[in-house]
């Protein structure tokens, strides 16, 4: 009996499977096994960077003001007017009040540690950031700035007023790489190029800048400190770079 139930429920199956479909000629040859192949995955994936050239047209200045006086409120009243000072020197100077922030207000005691730690007065720093300078007018501002009471050129960092039209000119350039990257490695491998099935921007926006002098402590502007850092003002060029990632379709 179980031999019969079996054989039922096997044609059933047959009759089930051939449900809705044309009858298999017994000419067709089926294979034992099938397989599934994910034409997803059927692409060439490269990457590229490419770079481009081009003058700073701007700068932004980082400044600190630092003061030491005997007790705290001296501190902080000889330092708010060096740096009123300096920002009314940079105001002389043509630049707007939304080009100037100032920043990090930090008010710190000395300690005398040779003698049972004690306080012997208070330093002050503040910092002064200048943005949106002409780059023939850096030197000029530095120097001012110094004269006025700045004590530090913390930065000075170049950078482009062009730098979205010079990034779209290296992704082209990064994306006609890709390509020839990629058509170079389906020649080889006996296929052809089909269409772009994914781009990824792998870049850093860096708004083609980069600090060309940092740290620069100036011991006594009339000594040439101010001067010197002036004629540091050299930019020369910066690099606008665009790092993509490309994959192509395959055409066997």
């Amino acid at each position: 009996m179980r031999g019969k139930v079996w054989a039922m429920a096997a044609v059933s199956g047959l009759m089930l499977a051939g449900c809705g479909t044309s009858p298999v000629s017994s000419s067709v040859n089926v294979p034992d096994t099938m397989q599934v192949v994910n034409v997803e995955n059927q692409v060439i994936s490269v990457t590229a960077r490419e770079e481009v050239k081009v003058v700073p047209d701007i700068a932004e200045v980082m400044l600190t003001v630092e003061t030491q006086e005997a007790d705290a409120e001296a501190c902080q009243t000889s330092n708010g007017e060096a740096v009123d000072r300096v920002v009314t020197v940079l105001k002389e100077k043509g630049l707007e009040d939304s080009s100037i922030q100032t920043s990090n207000y930090d008010l710190n005691p000395i300690y005398d540690w040779d003698n049972g730690q004690q306080i012997t007065g208070y330093s002050m720093e503040t910092m002064i950031t200048v943005s949106d300078i002409p780059i023939e007018n850096v030197g000029d501002i530095l120097s001012a700035s110094v004269d006025a009471g700045a004590n530090r050129i913390q930065s000075v960092t170049y950078m482009s007023s062009k730098y979205d039209e010079s990034y779209q000119e290296a992704l082209k350039k990064a994306v006609e790489s890709a390509y020839e990257k990629a058509n170079a490695m389906a020649i080889a491998g006996g296929c052809s190029l089909g269409e772009v099935v994914r781009i990824d921007e792998r870049s850093v926006n860096s708004g083609a800048r980069y600090t060309a002098m940092g740290n620069f402590a100036v011991e006594d502007a009339e000594a040439g400190g101010a001067r010197e850092a002036a004629s540091a003002v050299m930019p020369g060029q910066v690099s606008v770079e665009a790092d993509i990632l490309v994959e192509y379709a395959v055409n066997r």
